[in-house]
């Protein structure tokens, strides 16, 4: 694949996965919780689709576990998938096709309900494309991650445009929890927000215009082919990588409770009479500051410390915010924004932080094994799908649906609950080995 040569070209190559992101995350967010009312309770006819509950609340939750748990497993085969793809069009551009078509189809599906009641045959609808969706996602975002290294010439530039792709993801989640929540309050229902930002999704075209790929039929390369990797060789040897098997374990406790608060905050905020725009707004501002902070200290400190500092951070932030129904309310906006200001100082790092650990690996294993390099990124999905499908799809949906099951509602707990889950992850890494903890050092980069 031919590299990119100039600065330019890289920071706008950074930004393909804008668009697409910016979708999964309406689905993650908003849609998947506006299928039932419990937990809203302002503005309801605009946050639900249709002011009622469409899907069976148990049996949509376990779909959601399952939904999330086959787009973790999934990851597996589709970068087997792509790595190895042969085509006259070569085997990047034909793979983010291949998933880019689907996933903008089931996008649109998901808005239609087939029932407009809460029946099987609506739970059993909605996770049926949610199923196609997180798979045609998984595959457009899992073969454009795969392309990092290949467009890219040296380290240096390596890092350009994951920092790129960092401020992308501090755009589109402040898009997300300011604009969606400012239209909703317009009087725009949830649904017609999600068709006005599908246009955004265009940005994946990037990748299909600026990457120049050869032919990968064997009849059309002229070179010695490269040895194929088999899908049993690479799953062995990144899970016989015992370092980012473990720092896997500890991204599973902490994205658990992440994804919680990325997908109940809108109903919190809701149990507090809150204005999310404002409050959210104020957590994603400070982001670039924030983020110089952060690398200061993976500079100094390395990365295990930069790591337990955003999580102490961010389950501070949390915790506080958990007060907020007993703050009076003459002060408890002042209040909400001073937390949120604190959770900025971590919300930031935990995007540059994602794909830092799994890149570093596969630079390490890569050319000794002949691992295919997508593998350590579909791994990382696998953890991060289904932490994120018991976030979302158990432990949410449990809390939205505590007071009419329990007689007493859970919502306003669910800071403390993502709290928690960082203090968890904090002590587990206490743990991290040194070729993980020392990632980032100005003196070195770690140790295989």
């Amino acid at each position: 694949m031919r590299k990119f040569t100039k600065k330019s070209q890289i920071m706008l190559y950074g930004c393909a996965g804008l668009g697409v992101n910016m979708l999964n995350m309406i689905v993650g967010t908003y849609l998947c919780s506006a299928l039932l009312v419990g937990g809203f309770e302002h503005n309801v006819e605009n946050w639900t689709y249709l002011n009622k509950d469409l899907v069976v609340a148990a049996l949509w939750s376990l779909l959601i576990v399952i939904a999330k748990a086959i787009d973790g497993i999934i990851d597996v085969p589709l970068s087997h998938l792509t790595d190895n793809l042969k085509t006259r069009w070569g085997k990047r551009r034909p793979s983010i096709v291949l998933g880019y078509v689907p996933m903008i189809i089931a996008y649109l599906l998901f808005l239609v309900p087939v029932d407009h009641e809460a029946s099987i045959l609506n739970t059993l609808w909605f996770a049926f494309v949610l199923f196609v969706f997180y798979g045609a996602y998984t595959l457009t975002m899992l073969t454009y991650y795969a392309t990092f290294a290949e467009v890219t010439r040296t380290e240096k530039e390596l890092v350009l445009l994951s920092n790129v792709k960092s401020v992308c993801d501090v755009v589109y989640f402040s898009m997300s929890y300011a604009l969606v929540p400012l239209f909703v309050s317009l009087g725009m229902n949830i649904r017609n927000v999600a068709v006005a930002f599908l246009p955004l999704s265009l940005t994946m075209l990037i990748p299909l215009f600026m990457l120049k790929e050869e032919s990968t039929l064997e009849a059309d390369n002229t070179d010695v082919p490269a040895e194929r990797v088999s899908l049993k060789k690479s799953l062995f040897f990144v899970f016989k990588d015992k370092p980012f098997i473990f720092w896997m374990c500890c991204v599973f406790v902490m994205n658990m409770g992440l994804q919680l608060f990325l997908g109940g905050i809108n109903e919190y905020f809701s149990t507090t009479g809150l204005n999310m725009t404002v409050v959210m707004a104020t957590c994603f501002v400070p982001v670039p500051l924030t983020l110089i902070l952060y690398n200061r200290i993976v500079n100094k400190k390395g990365l295990g410390f930069a790591y337990r500092y955003i999580l102490l951070v961010f389950a501070l932030g949390m915790g506080l915010m958990g007060f907020c129904r007993l703050i009076p309310a003459s002060i408890i906006y002042p209040y909400a924004i001073f937390c949120s200001l604190v959770v900025s100082f971590a919300i930031g790092a935990f995007f540059s932080i994602t794909y830092t650990v799994p890149s570093h690996r596969a630079a390490l294993r890569v050319e000794e094994s002949k691992t295919a390099s997508s593998m350590y990124f579909a791994i990382h999905g696998l953890f991060e799908g289904v932490s994120a499908g018991i976030g979302t799809g158990v432990i949410l949906v449990f809390l939205k649906q505590s007071e009419a099951d329990l007689g007493f509602d859970l919502m306003p707990y669910m800071t403390v609950i993502v709290a928690v889950l960082c203090v968890i992850a904090c002590i587990m890494s206490l743990r991290l080995p040194k070729s993980i903890v020392k990632l980032g050092l100005t003196d070195g980069q770690g140790e295989a």
